[in-house]
């Protein structure tokens, strides 16, 4: 290896950063039994020791196999156990089949992460200058990576717990964090003139390459809603006869809820629900949430929602979702609240690549490309997001059914 070494404190840094994020990992675990920890509630999902094992084989595959000279790797056969979707990587076990791997055991994982920690941190304390220079974008990319699982350790979590007629909580209440706050009313509408705006990334720190590159698009004259929509609006459309009322929803969206039978968001209880004969609640609605059951807040920012759901209920209301575009110029207005920490917000707008787009180079090919199509756009970050994780640009995906994330919505409408 170069034997100059890059500059201490940007090195430290990173050392810092890296034992911090794995740390992490590892503490959102720790509420939960090694039984919690291998069970797979649906195909979406994932069990919280396969987010650990995983995170750990990005590291282990893209960066200290073919960057550390004399990595061994820990066990072989992982590779195939914990790749996810890096077809230029090999075969890898099915996704749906993730809840089977009984073993390696939780110890093992451990073990495993331990391994890979400690040669990275080796890595990290003999690379020279030209090796820094491949190494840190490598890490820094791992590190987000880990950072976006520690967000799905938690929403699988949720949904594995949520499937247990037990509704057991995974943090008891008043545990630290992961509420959502509340938000005074009333909504207001913020003006926004439209013209040209510059979206995505700005040089200068982390993003992932689907942020990029910057460019210039047109708005139309809109207004935004200053808040998110919470829990108590939404009631109302329920009450309203919202999930029986096909005029409100897209096509897809209203043979959703007649196959699934949705009548409120994701993880909401009626009173008569059998679940809650243990829990002695008093009527009304109950919010199943990472502290268990509790009564819904009405300002509390509604959640767990589909984009079919937040679609429907903006027709309801007789406005519409805004474009990411329109969401991201607003985001430094002065008086716009909500825009992240809370939930994740879905837009009108389909996951696709910017004019010029062009891919991570290697393996991190595969990050984001290849899934614009049939997405649509979230942004903001969630109760679950690690913080500093995200940034106005960031862009989060996932298909339009999907409510099992932290995800809710803010109205828009044109002027």
């Amino acid at each position: 290896m170069n034997l100059i070494r890059p500059k201490l404190p940007a090195a430290e840094a990173l050392r810092e950063l890296f034992e911090a994020v794995r740390a992490h990992s590892l503490e959102l675990a720790a509420p939960l039994s090694a039984e919690d920890q291998c069970i797979q509630s649906m195909p979406d999902a994932s069990p919280t020791k396969w987010h650990l094992a995983h995170t750990t084989w990005f590291f282990e595959t893209v960066l200290l196999q073919p960057h550390a000279s004399g990595y061994q790797a820990f066990d072989p056969r992982f590779h195939y156990l914990f790749n996810s979707y890096y077809e230029a990587l090999g075969p890898r076990h099915p996704r749906p089949q993730r809840g089977l791997l009984t073993r390696p055991s939780l110890d093992e994982v451990h073990a495993y992460r331990r391994h890979v920690d400690r040669a990275v941190l080796a890595l990290l304390a003999h690379a020279g200058e030209a090796d820094w220079a491949t190494i840190e974008p490598i890490l820094t990319l791992g590190l987000h990576h880990e950072q976006q699982h520690q967000e799905l350790i938690l929403t699988d979590i949720l949904h594995a717990l949520w499937c247990n007629p037990l509704l057991p909580a995974y943090r008891a209440p008043g545990g630290p964090g992961l509420r959502l706050a509340s938000s005074p009313p009333p909504l207001n509408w913020l003006a926004r003139p439209g013209g040209v705006a510059e979206v995505g990334h700005v040089q200068g720190g982390f993003a992932f390459d689907n942020e990029m590159p910057r460019h210039q698009v047109l708005l139309r004259p809109h207004a935004i809603a200053d808040r998110l929509v919470n829990c108590g609006e939404f009631a109302q459309f329920v009450a309203d006869g919202g999930y029986q009322r096909p005029e409100l929803w897209l096509s897809d969206g209203w043979a959703a809820v007649q196959a699934q039978g949705w009548r409120a968001p994701a993880y909401w209880l009626a009173a008569d629900d059998p679940r809650l004969a243990h829990e002695g609640v008093p009527g009304g609605w109950q919010v199943f949430g990472l502290h268990g059951v509790r009564p819904l807040e009405p300002e509390a920012p509604v959640a767990q929602l589909s984009f079919f759901e937040a679609a429907a209920y903006a027709e309801w209301a007789g406005a519409r979702l805004p474009t990411e575009f329109e969401w991201e110029a607003a985001h430094d207005a002065p008086d716009i609240t909500q825009m992240s920490g809370q939930v994740w917000q879905w837009t009108r707008s389909s996951y696709d690549p910017y004019p010029g787009f062009r891919p991570l180079a290697g393996v991190a090919a595969e990050y984001n490309g290849k899934f614009m199509v049939g997405q649509l756009v979230l942004r903001g970050g969630s109760v679950a997001t690690p913080p500093g994780h995200t940034r106005p640009s960031y862009r989060n995906f996932f298909p339009p059914a999907a409510r099992w994330q932290f995800s809710g919505l803010r109205l828009a409408k044109d002027l």
